[in-house]
């Protein structure tokens, strides 16, 4: 008897089996990851249909700041192909990524083919532009991105870049060689540079995994054809306030500012893991004076009172700018609603609407 049941158990598993597919597609074994929200995003549109990624830093946190836990090295440990910014942004979850994963697994996205990559800003650089006047803001206006029209193909691989704001010479191929800290890696924020991003995810994907590589191209086809009405759009949101003046937290806004043709004066930390120091804060209220600045901007990642501290007895107003979408749903619709969070913010606060 014991025999027969164990045959007849047998005999059932052995059916069920054969009603399951006989193996998972690469697809579904394909473990992806990304670090930060907008690129978990990106990410996310690209995979649409195939599978979905795994966020590694989550919420308010800080990529500057950010601390691994067991469960996140468990998803680096496990990942086919790991997605990050770069160093610059998440600098100890690079350095944990060096210990946990194989390099190849590793996706730098400040190596996206034709990237052109912008010069970390000093006080200098602000200053700079503060006295070149906004005749510059019309030279990097949107006639050069193509705005007037809203086409995209000056944003290929040969011609995306920034050349026009003194940055020819460092392109992807140049820029391996040159000291941490140089570039500014808050890439995503422009969505033309998103538009690059996605081809180069659908790329390492597809390498990764070729059963769906067309799915992966013609995903990033798709979300291309988003990211250019989204770029329309907020050209078209800020043209009316291009020229006034703020102040952001930490200089995470260059790309955003670039494309846009924006006139941040300044930021209050030069480095994100470095606070303020009292002559910081008074050097910002004297600016705030010389410039003319409308508003001043905190981040949910960062403490706000600073911002009050450097506005009060003004009239300046303040606001908040968050370039990673710290309290966004994530998924797909988090890149398309941050940039328009970002630009209805700025816009917000310097017409005092």
């Amino acid at each position: 008897m014991l025999n027969r049941l164990s045959l007849a158990s047998i005999l059932m598993l052995s059916a069920l089996f054969l009603t399951l597919p006989s193996s998972k597609s690469p697809a579904s074994e394909l473990k992806v990851v990304a670090s930060i929200k907008p690129i978990h995003s990106l990410v996310s549109s690209v995979m649409a249909g195939v599978g979905e990624p795994t966020l590694i830093i989550r919420g308010a946190t800080s990529p500057h700041t950010f601390n691994l836990c067991p469960s996140d090295a468990r998803h680096l440990t496990e990942a086919d192909v790991i997605f990050v910014v770069g160093e610059d942004i998440e600098s100890s979850l690079v350095r944990h990524l060096n210990a946990l994963t194989e390099p190849a697994n590793v996706v730098h996205l400040t190596e996206t083919p034709g990237l052109q990559l912008l010069d970390f800003r000093t006080d200098e650089d602000f200053a700079d532009h503060e006295n070149d006047g906004h005749e510059d803001h019309d030279d990097h206006g949107h006639d050069d991105h193509g705005h007037d029209d809203h086409g995209h193909d000056d944003h290929g691989h040969d011609d995306h870049g920034h050349d026009d704001h003194g940055h020819d010479d460092h392109g992807h191929d140049d820029h391996h060689g040159h000291a941490h800290g140089e570039f500014d890696p808050h890439l995503w924020t422009d969505p033309a540079i998103a538009e690059l991003i996605a081809m180069y995810v659908a790329e390492k994907l597809g390498e990764k995994d070729p059963a769906n590589a067309a799915r992966y191209t013609d995903n990033a086809a798709q979300l291309i054809e988003r990211l250019r009405e989204l770029d329309a759009e907020v050209a078209d949101i800020l043209a009316p306030i291009k020229d006034r003046p703020y102040i952001v937290f930490h200089d995470a806004y260059q790309y955003f500012e670039v494309r846009y043709g924006l006139n941040s004066v300044a930021t209050i930390l030069l480095r994100p893991e470095q606070p303020p120091s009292a002559n910081r804060l008074r050097a910002m209220r004297e600016l705030i004076a010389e410039t003319g600045t409308i508003c001043v901007f905190s981040e949910p990642q960062f403490p706000a009172d600073i911002v009050d501290v450097i506005i009060e007895d003004t009239s300046v107003r303040s606001g908040v700018l968050d370039p990673i979408g710290a309290f966004l749903e994530n998924g797909p619709e988090l890149y398309f609603m941050l940039i328009r969070t970002m630009a209805s913010s700025l816009r917000t606060c310097l017409e005092g609407s």
